[in-house]
């Protein structure tokens, strides 16, 4: 037989689908499965992305230019605008999700062997983007007690090597809901020009920010238009994971010109999803409003039924619409298993995603979990009763 290579051997399961079969095996028993792993929302897509598909007048769905469309281009660069960031369309490459936009960065930044700096927990995949890039990833870690607050600025320095080229920051941020301050922000600009890096920014969930004050875009820092490079991607923003459409901008040309040869090289990005993204653009102000509304009432819903539990720990997210709890278990890995496996509260079960997923270092994470709040408030409710009856009969309590 064949050997597998080392990169595929090596490349980590996802801890938001890994535990699919289970939540396959616990509804063909007829449990009914609360879905709390996974960041698929159930809010309706804007109304304008989904007409504006069913009454496209294309005869061929062709290929779109290898950087997309230059009007959808042209009106994402009058969304930045409208969020404080001044880009040009050419200075916009439309990717295959945000997804694919950090794989290209990773491929036009990094040698194999260079090294990148997270602090953790971070989004699961990006570990195996890096891998798939022959690239180290060096955590930072964040702490459940401080609220998952960037770490001291001296912490992350300590962790800058020859090898390392980039620092990549989620804000607002997933798994944790954390929101940079303006400090931190600045505390990474500054160490970002010290040592000549990347900043490498994933923005996908702007829109949901709860505080007064939106959070800042990393390409409002001053000083950082050859270093920064934005992920970003509709299918949060406006309820269209499917749709697999993101975006890369630079302001870097001569990054943005090696990331548009990895495009040329797939071709083009979906042409169907960039005609509901190009008109989502159209999306009225009211419509954020009350998606935003609605997923303060599930947060709180959340983190109020999750700290009324003995021996957990739930800090209040200021954005997205995840958080990450720290529970009395031993294994984050096994409850997770043992809930949609072994246990229900008359007929449901819930599925979360462990947290060691998000964490780099071993050991980090193993008696947390990650919660998507993409339910309505009564299903959260009903997910933490389910939550908190499992903890009371887990054989692995801690």
């Amino acid at each position: 037989m064949p050997r597998i290579s080392t990169k595929g051997q090596a490349m980590p399961d996802s801890p938001i689908r890994k535990l699919a079969p289970y939540a396959v095996a616990a509804k063909a028993a007829g449990r009914k499965v609360l879905h709390l792993n996974i960041g698929q929302p159930d809010i309706e897509t804007p109304s304008v992305a989904l007409e504006a598909v069913r009454n496209m007048e294309r005869t061929v769905i062709e290929y779109s230019p290898s950087d997309g469309f230059a009007s959808y281009r042209e009106g994402l660069a009058d969304y930045y605008d409208s969020v404080g960031v001044k880009v040009s369309p050419d200075q916009i490459l439309v990717t295959t999700g945000g997804s694919e936009a950090l794989i290209f960065a990773f491929q036009a930044c990094f040698e194999p062997g260079d090294e990148v700096i997270i602090p953790e927990p971070f989004y699961a995949n990006y570990l195996g983007f890096a891998m798939s890039a022959g690239v180290k990833v060096v955590p930072v870690t964040s702490r459940i007690e401080d609220g998952f607050a960037l770490p001291p600025v001296a912490e992350i320095a300590a962790k800058v090597t020859d090898r390392t080229k980039a620092i990549l920051i989620c804000n607002p941020g997933n798994p944790t809901g954390y929101v940079y301050t303006d400090a931190e922000l600045e505390a990474i600009r500054s160490l970002v020009l010290e040592h000549d890096l990347y900043l490498f920014a994933d923005e996908v969930y702007r829109e949901f920010c709860y505080g007064d004050i939106p959070p800042r875009s990393v390409l409002s820092l001053d000083g950082l238009d050859d270093h920064v490079v934005l992920m970003d991607s509709v299918s949060k923003r406006y309820s269209m994971c499917g749709a697999r459409v993101g975006a890369l901008v630079t302001r870097n040309a001569a990054l943005r010109q090696a990331c548009m040869r990895f495009a040329m090289a797939r071709l083009s990005p979906p042409t169907l999803g960039q005609i509901a993204g190009e008109a989502a653009l159209k999306t009225p102000r009211s419509y954020f409003d009350k998606v935003k509304a609605s997923y303060v009432g599930r947060r709180d819903a959340l983190i109020e039924g999750l700290r009324a539990i003995p021996g957990v720990t739930a800090p209040t997210p200021g954005g997205a619409f995840y958080a990450v709890a720290k529970l009395p278990i031993d294994s984050s890995d096994a409850f997770c298993q043992w809930i949609l496996s072994d246990f229900d509260l008359d007929g449901d079960t819930v599925m979360m995603a462990p947290a060691s997923g998000f964490y780099a270092t071993p050991g980090a994470g193993t008696d947390e979990v990650r919660i998507a709040y993409v339910l309505e408030e009564s299903a959260i409710r009903r997910a933490v009763a389910v939550i908190a009856a499992a903890l009371k009969v887990y054989p692995g309590r801690s």
